[in-house]
């Protein structure tokens, strides 16, 4: 295959610190040279351009940072769609607020997609639900059309996805108002109540199956705080009880199987609370099981 790299070191979106270093921790963990060594033709086109949060003031505290989020997205849109449609992209955060923009671009390229929103959180809040003014939690709400119109109209269209093609897997840590929109816009949402009850492969595929209903191509967007903390410790919003590190390997292993996979984000690796770079090599070999990485 071949395999764009584009870094989106954001770190405006969430509520704590470091998420910024979330790229270079992917890469210094040896991600081109392990995609490489699968046999894939890897391009890494370098980073979009973000702001630091010392230098700027938050703004709206219902929507922080906007300005500078809204920037971002646009250009991770432009430099996304930029990149021929044979390639699949990999953008690693950052915050997830991320995603406003290589969805954007990814749907500008490829037309109507499914997305596998694999996160420990709905990230399906508005200005007027969300408890804490960030727009990480914003973006899948922004990306199906709901929202404020500044996040909902980049790149001139909107909605990006629609509900029926989202699919949430792995959440555990829902606020109520999102909670009310996913039931009110019918977006797929398989809990880790349902992976205990039912068993992470049957989940899984059939999660797979609702994203790519259609035959339509895949946007794979991985929140690393998916997995226990345990696995994965440098995150900013940790919640107990997610996946193992297994369970994480074979989310991505399965969605290697459907040979559906156009882009993927690999989200909120933060270095500043890791253990030696734990938590960047994990996204590492996650990726590369995207990729077709196996035991055997």
């Amino acid at each position: 295959m071949q395999i764009a790299i584009v870094g989106a070191p954001m770190d405006l979106g969430a509520g704590r610190r470091g998420v910024d270093m979330g790229p270079s921790a992917i890469r210094c963990a040896g991600l081109g040279m392990q995609l490489q060594m699968l046999g894939h033709t890897v391009t890494d086109y370098g980073n979009i351009g973000s702001s630091e949060p010392e230098t700027i003031a938050a703004g709206d505290p219902t929507l922080k940072y906007l300005d500078p989020i809204e920037a971002a997205a646009i250009e991770l849109a432009q430099r996304t769609a930029a990149i021929p449609p044979e390639a699949i992209t990999v953008v690693l955060g950052g915050d997830h607020s991320i995603s406003l923009g290589s969805v954007t671009g990814a749907v500008e390229k490829h037309g109507q997609m499914g997305c596998l929103w694999v996160d420990a959180h709905g990230d399906f809040n508005t200005d007027a639900t969300s408890p804490s003014g960030n727009i990480h939690g914003m973006v899948l709400a922004a990306l199906a059309g709901l929202g404020h119109p500044r996040l909902t109209g980049i790149g001139g269209f909107a909605p990006k996805l629609l509900p029926e093609h989202i699919v949430i897997l792995g959440a555990r840590s829902l606020d109520q108002g999102e909670r009310d929109l996913l039931h009110q816009y019918g977006v797929h949402v398989f809990t880790m109540h349902d992976i205990d009850r039912h068993g992470l492969p049957a989940v899984a595929e059939e999660a797979l199956a609702l994203a790519t209903a259609g035959d339509v191509p895949l946007h794979v967007s991985f929140d690393i705080d998916v997995v226990d903390p345990r696995d994965a410790p440098g995150v900013g919003t940790p919640v107990p009880g997610g996946m193992t590190f297994r369970d994480a390997h074979l989310v991505m292993e399965l969605i290697a199987e459907t040979g559906a996979l156009r882009t993927l984000d690999l989200v909120e690796v933060n270095p500043i609370l890791d253990h030696a770079n734990q938590t960047g090599e994990l996204a590492t070999d996650l990726i590369c099981s995207a990729f077709g990485k196996r035991i055997y």
